[in-house]
């Protein structure tokens, strides 16, 4: 039951019916509240039409007991006094109430006829407009109904102001008031069953792709199979983007795991030759000690070293390890760099211009210029140079040698871990295939780029791009 309420289509039904009951309730209201206002001013007019009318004959001097008054049921009539004495009634009114007087029988002789001398055509008297409005009950023949009185001020034929008091029935406006609440009462649940139960039709179609989604999901966690991929809508919602986004996620985390199984199997290959043969030195150290190959055992080691440092810096990267924020004089550093090495089989040309400024790490862009000097170390003839200047708002490093080059075809995939273009090259002669990817790994996570091209001497030239600080 939780799980059921706790889903997005329940709460998205829920909401809606919800949004959809209290739009209901008030326009109900307002339907009602209108109704009502409508037939009870249709009640006034009614109320005011018949004490006009009974006003209209008192203004004309006629005696109150020859009133010509409506019926009792249709429009219960009163004429009180100033003082609230009761003059005329309608026959078999019973009893009223909410008119200011609750008399229903006439006082005697209140003035019973006007006198003879008035003439046969006496002059008609002034009545007023309707006063007021009041909503009360009148029993008649011993039913009791609701009524809407109207007030109404005259002179009678003895010039004295009275108040003429006639009223509506409401029965109309309660039995149509009525109906329609009863009417809403029904609809409305009925009306809110359709619209909960479309929207959970509707949330339901529309969130199958996302339960396809969440359950191929759960299938690749539980096989650990990245190749498989979550089911794509036709539609252009969404849902269908959330699909294409994870099918891209998992593309690129596939990828990812690929290449980190690869990079594991090629370091334990890599690993595996250095440390096989230090051990075989080791051990026949051991067993005969005159035999045992010092230089090469440090060789060894030196390289292994050199390889796990190179593994530990791709880990690094891997990880997302940002560089360094030093500020570096591109000139000092390349000299600085250059002079610090030793035992290169060729002499390095330096040509640098001053001015040039980085914003990054020493140590890694450091790597960089060793690792490409090393590289132009092993395949050059006769000469490596070294230029580094600014063009614009980059800095350029370029490492040239005059080796036999790269081919066109092949640029981009030295670049790739433990890539050698030269398979029958020695491990010892032409190292594990690092260095290159290392150095573009860096340069790119600087904000810059690492390129190949070939050389004015035909060799290969390595550009390096770097943002100025």
């Amino acid at each position: 039951m939780r799980r059921m309420f706790g889903s997005i289509r329940a709460k998205a039904t829920l909401g809606a019916t919800l949004v959809v009951a209290v739009a209901l309730v008030a326009a109900g209201v307002a339907v009602l509240l209108s109704l009502r206002g409508n037939l009870s001013d249709q009640a006034d007019a009614d109320a005011d039409n018949a004490a006009r009318q009974v006003a209209s004959q008192i203004a004309a001097r006629t005696p109150y007991r020859d009133l010509d008054l409506p019926d009792s049921e249709d429009h219960p009539v009163q004429v009180v006094d100033k003082d609230d004495r009761v003059l005329a009634v309608s026959e078999d009114l019973e009893a009223i109430q909410g008119t200011g007087a609750e008399g229903v029988k006439p006082v005697r002789n209140p003035g019973a006829h006007r006198d003879d001398d008035e003439g046969d055509d006496p002059e008609v008297g002034e009545f007023g407009d309707v006063t007021r409005h009041s909503t009360g009950s009148a029993t008649v023949d011993g039913d009791e109904a609701a009524y809407r009185f109207a007030e109404v001020e005259v002179s009678d034929f003895r010039d004295e102001t009275v108040l003429v008091y006639a009223g509506a029935p409401l029965e109309a406006q309660e039995s149509a008031v009525g109906t329609a609440a009863t009417a809403m009462l029904i609809g409305l649940p009925a009306l809110l069953l359709v619209v909960g139960g479309t929207t959970w039709l509707v949330t339901r179609r529309a969130l199958r792709p996302v339960e396809g989604i969440r359950a191929e999901m759960a299938a690749i966690t539980a096989s650990e199979d990245l190749s498989r991929r979550v089911p794509e809508p036709d539609s252009h919602d969404e849902v269908a983007r959330l699909a294409r986004t994870t099918n891209e996620t998992l593309t690129a985390l596939e990828a990812s795991v690929e290449r980190q199984r690869r990079f594991v199997a090629d370091a334990s290959h890599e690993l595996r030759s250095p440390i096989a043969s230090l051990r075989t030195q080791l051990e026949v150290g051991a067993a005969h000690p005159e035999l045992l190959d010092v230089g090469g055992a440090v060789e060894d080691t030196v390289r292994l070293q050199q390889l796990a440092a190179d593994l530990l810096l791709l880990a690094r990267l891997d990880a997302g390890e940002r560089p360094g924020e030093a500020n570096l004089d591109l000139a000092a550093f390349v000299r600085e760099e250059v002079s610090q090495r030793s035992g290169d089989r060729l002499p390095v040309e330096v040509a640098v211009v001053a001015g040039a400024q980085l914003a990054g790490s020493r140590s890694q862009l450091g790597r960089v210029l060793g690792n490409l000097l090393d590289n132009a170390q092993r395949h050059a003839r006769s000469r490596v140079t070294v230029e580094a200047r600014a063009e614009g708002t980059r800095a350029v490093l370029t490492v040239a040698d005059d080796g036999d080059g790269v081919p066109a075809q092949e640029r981009e995939r030295i670049f790739q871990r433990f890539v050698r273009l030269d398979d029958a090259r020695s491990r010892d002669d032409g190292g594990a295939g690092l260095g290159l990817a290392i150095a573009r790994d860096v340069v790119e996570r600087h904000g810059g780029r690492l390129t190949v091209a070939e050389s004015a001497a035909g060799g290969a030239l390595f550009r390096v791009e770097l943002p100025l600080a």
